[in-house]
């Protein structure tokens, strides 16, 4: 017998016998499946940092801006993030995690996993907090802050937002901030805002910007979603959005499901493919608390929000013609939602190579790439 007759006997004899052997029970050397690794495109601290390992986050988009509501005079609700809320609320958070056994701050992409915990890289869902001081952004970054939102809902100083009667883009200000944002390496957001805000941000940006959440305009036709131009436009840049929580912008159907959900995120890999989408939530980290408090009864839930969604359409904002029903995924309300959105994902056909981009490396490699 030939030696390569006797080596490829050798090799069949030993596949075989091992193949006996798992079929025993007796083989104790195959390699359990690597777990996913899951990343938020934006939520926010929790009062105990343990739940962010109960969320099984391995990384995190972080909201740490501190709101304040303001009024118009017709009663309207605003809502403003000032200066000195927010860099306080920003050391804050930095001191806060420095300790964390839970979480650490991520200044570059490839900080997710260098350690264990969740790597968390901080937000302002604003350009408020900047003012017309643009030193402030490298001053931001400086302290820890690697996504910065144009504009949440409203026009300011740097960009129109989406809920406004007339959308207007970019201002020369915003203009001037995005370079900023280019040159000391932080993430620009369009979340929030006008299509022309988003437009303009994804043609003119040096990287990949985030649409860190929002939902399709394909399917929810209102101002606070994303059209197809927008969701070209952000993936043609190297960038991606994350698809929230909040149902009324997921589905109109009168009663939401996971797989409205799954919908969203198909709709933007038929458009801009796999690589352009994730996860993001855009409620605290164990879900809507007032939701979860009525175990999830929508239509008590909802009403909470009724009294803001008239006064839009009060001021003529496309997009609040109809009334909303819901206002979260019952089955995604609670802590374990990305273990149950990527069974989910599976169910629905998609490869655990796409369903991996999905849930985290997407968001992986888009902050890698301009935060190194």
């Amino acid at each position: 017998m030939s030696s390569t007759a006797f080596n490829s006997l050798t090799r069949r004899s030993f596949l075989a016998a091992s193949s006996m052997a798992f079929a025993a029970g007796g083989c104790a050397t195959v390699t359990p499946p690597k777990p996913r690794s899951y990343m938020d495109g934006l939520s926010f601290l929790p009062e105990d940092l343990a739940d962010i390992q109960r969320a099984g986050l391995n990384g995190m988009v972080c909201d740490v801006s501190e709101v304040e509501e303001v009024r118009d005079a017709g009663g309207v609700p605003r809502y403003l993030r000032t200066f000195a809320k927010c860099s306080a609320a920003l050391d804050a958070a930095v001191a806060r995690l420095a300790s964390s056994p839970y979480a650490y701050i991520a200044y570059r992409g490839s900080d997710i996993g260098r350690k264990s915990g969740c790597a968390i890289f901080l937000q302002f869902q604003s350009c408020e907090p900047v003012g017309k001081d643009i030193s402030r952004i490298a001053d931001f970054h400086r302290r820890g802050l690697r996504v910065l939102q144009f504009t949440h809902h409203n026009d300011n100083l740097f960009a129109g937002g989406a809920l406004e009667s007339r959308w207007s883009g970019l201002t020369p200000l915003g203009i001037e901030g995005l370079a900023e944002m280019n040159r000391v390496g932080i993430v620009p957001d369009v979340s929030h805002g006008s299509e022309p805000t988003m437009l303009e941000a994804a043609q003119r940006s040096t990287t990949p910007i985030l649409l860190s959440h929002g939902a399709c305009k394909a399917i929810v036709d209102h101002p606070r979603c994303a059209s197809d131009a927008v969701i070209r436009a952000i993936a043609d840049k190297g960038g991606m959005m994350g698809i929230f929580m909040m149902s009324f912008w997921l589905t109109r159907a009168s009663v939401p499901a996971v797989e409205h959900l799954i919908a969203q995120i198909r709709h933007v890999v038929n458009i801009a493919g796999v690589e352009a989408v994730g996860i993001s939530n855009d409620f605290p980290m164990a879900g809507q608390p007032n939701l979860a408090k009525l175990n999830n009864d929508n239509r008590e839930g909802v009403k909470e929000y009724l009294a803001w969604w008239r006064a839009m359409r009060g001021l003529g904002i496309a997009g609040f013609e109809w009334t909303p029903e819901h206002v979260v995924i019952p089955e995604l309300n609670r802590i374990d939602r990305m273990a149950s959105i990527a069974r989910a994902l599976d169910a629905a056909g998609f490869s655990p190579r796409e369903c991996d981009k999905i849930m985290g490396e997407n968001w992986r490699r888009v902050l890698t790439d301009v935060l190194g």
